[in-house]
């Protein structure tokens, strides 16, 4: 069997899992792990296979020492990279910028390209390039692929994506919406017109990907029209910590009273703010907790959230003219049932028949949760990025093993 090796890059961690690109969202993946604390004076590296877990707890000064261990752990149990067949390499690069609009072949032309892209993402692209350099290193003789969150909507229309700002400082500093989630909100609406039993070059879908970072996105016939990320992954609906869309005028306000920097307003908004800036915890599972025991900050931290989320929805049923489907996926979008219900309540006039006992019914399937005769159709169909990069990258590396570029 055929295997993707999958890889997330952070600049402390890199997350990585072993992929059958032939198996389904819901499928274990023959090996998942964690590289964690790179840099600090104790780190850890994980490795899950077979039901089991393996955890080695050392110091790990670079991210190639860290891969190197769990490669060493995963060839004691016989799925290293040299164990199995490894086809492609796929790396998830959070910023392709307008450079890139589908996944590429990593060349040494293209690592320089990505890293030309680092001041739209400073946190996340710098920490990509540097897995793809230490893996490229490693397995110098298997086809690496660069998967691009922003990929998918490469397609918004100028209305859509340029914000109304002076003209020549966007274009100078390449300001306007990338959006992001992309290769969720493109894996899970592709699903939807099967779900459907419609053509997809005649669907019109909302799909929310909502986890602790969260995103909608308008898509008509497979291509996005709208998003609510925008230059940066801090825009839209409110989040785990992050602010979602705020009036621009509160960072002068912050800078001009509260005497911040932009660093200290950057953290505030990334990091201390969403739900978690308002009740303290950024888990959805312990709100409900608070929310059951009458914490009013609890309560009103989820008001808003549901809040921004309708407004968006709301605005992208008037985008799209006609909506088919609306799709919950990701951490709280396939788990929380009150999100889920509370999000669409009381809409039946806009042709959203919500059945509240197919909400509360547990499955790892995509699965219905509107009535049979709603006009809008409502969906939880579950999110698998990994598998998602691992079927875009074995696809890359055939047509370069094609191209005999690759053996």
């Amino acid at each position: 069997m055929a295997y993707v090796l999958v890889l997330n890059s952070g600049s402390s961690s890199v997350k990585f899992q072993l992929v059958d690109p032939e198996s389904s969202a819901t499928d274990t993946p023959l090996v998942s792990g964690l590289v964690e604390q790179v840099g600090e004076p104790q780190g850890a590296v994980t490795v899950k296979t077979g039901g089991e877990e393996y955890k080695e707890e050392l110091e790990i000064p670079t991210h190639s020492f860290g891969l190197e261990r769990a490669f060493d752990i995963m060839h004691q149990h016989n799925v290293g990279p040299m164990d199995v067949e490894v086809i492609a390499v796929g790396h998830r690069v959070v910023h392709g910028g307008r450079l890139f609009s589908d996944p590429q072949l990593i060349t040494d032309q293209i690592e320089s390209m990505i890293e030309d892209l680092i001041p739209l993402a400073p946190l996340h692209n710098p920490a990509n390039l540097d897995g793809i350099r230490v893996a490229r290193k490693m397995l110098p003789d298997i086809p690496h692929v660069a998967v691009f969150d922003t990929a998918f909507f490469n397609t918004l229309p100028p209305a859509a994506a340029l914000y109304a700002i002076n003209n020549e400082v966007a274009s100078k500093y390449d300001i306007r919406r990338y959006g992001f989630h992309g290769t969720s909100h493109e894996f899970v609406s592709q699903q939807v017109p099967a779900l459907l039993g419609r053509d997809p070059m005649h669907t019109h879908q909302i799909t929310l990907h909502l986890g602790n970072g969260a995103s909608a996105a308008a898509i008509r016939n497979g291509r996005a029209i709208d998003t609510s990320m925008g230059l940066t992954p801090l825009a839209g609906l409110a989040m785990g910590t992050r602010s979602g869309d705020i009036d621009p005028g509160i960072i002068f306000h912050l800078v001009r009273q509260a005497g911040m920097s932009v660093d200290e307003i950057d953290n505030l908004l990334n990091k201390q703010s969403g739900v978690k800036g308002i009740s303290g915890v950024n888990d959805f599972r312990t709100l409900r907790e608070r929310i059951d025991n009458e914490d009013q900050d609890a309560w009103l931290a989820y008001n808003i959230y549901i809040h921004q989320l309708r407004r968006f929805i709301g605005s992208y049923m008037i985008a799209l003219g006609r909506v088919d489907a609306i799709t919950f996926t990701a951490g709280v979008g396939e788990n929380d049932t009150e999100v889920r219900q509370d999000s669409l309540y009381n809409l039946d006039m806009y042709g959203i028949h919500f059945d509240k006992e197919r909400n509360l019914v547990r499955s790892d399937q995509p699965r219905m949760i509107s009535t049979e005769d709603s006009p809008v159709k409502v969906f939880v169909v579950p999110t698998n990025e990994e598998l998602a990069i691992a079927q875009k990258s074995a696809e890359i590396a055939a047509m370069a093993r094609e191209a005999g570029m690759y053996k």
